[in-house]
């Protein structure tokens, strides 16, 4: 950018939707780790629906290897800053470079979504079933936005794509 070397870390919602599984996580961990090493500050666009569930991700260390991207955000200390595009669910939010791990600037895009989980999701867990299309409209419309995060800190500002840059 401008003539200086930055890192991007994004989710690509076009392979597994955009979640974090075990490889996934060990790989961006280790691309955290390297522009630490070499002082290169990171942009990290985010767009993740949680990590992948399963025995079979579970078997094979989900969360050890999960825990390697949280401990590489963590730990860098790069400037750091986070767009939020779309989702931004549970565990895996925390672990992209949210302010929660110390990230100097966090912004999200009127789409962004932070929550603990998807807003259909939520609301069948809430209301077990009942008016779920109705409660599933007013969920998203009070809590699917990014204005709450905004107001407890969770993110600095709601800007549009075009001034993403």
């Amino acid at each position: 950018m401008n003539g200086e070397t930055v890192g991007f870390v994004a989710n690509q919602p076009a392979a597994l939707a955009g979640v974090l599984d075990r490889e996934s996580s060990t790989k961006g961990a280790r691309f955290v780790r390297f522009c630490d090493a070499f002082n290169i500050p990171l942009v990290c666009f985010e767009d993740v629906p949680g990590y992948l569930p399963g025995v079979h991700e579970e078997h094979h260390g989900i969360i050890s290897h999960g825990a390697k991207i949280l401990y590489a955000f963590s730990e860098a200390t790069v400037p750091k800053i986070t767009f939020i595009t779309r989702k931004a669910y549970g565990g895996a939010y925390c672990v992209m470079n949210s302010k929660h791990l110390a990230s100097d600037y966090n912004y999200a895009w009127p789409t962004g979504e932070i929550a603990v989980m998807g807003a259909k999701g939520a609301v069948e867990i809430i209301f077990r079933g009942k008016n779920v299309e109705e409660e599933t409209k007013h969920y998203q419309e009070v809590f699917a936005t990014p204005l709450l995060a905004a107001q407890r800190g969770f993110i600095d500002d709601i800007i549009t794509p075009r001034f993403t840059r």
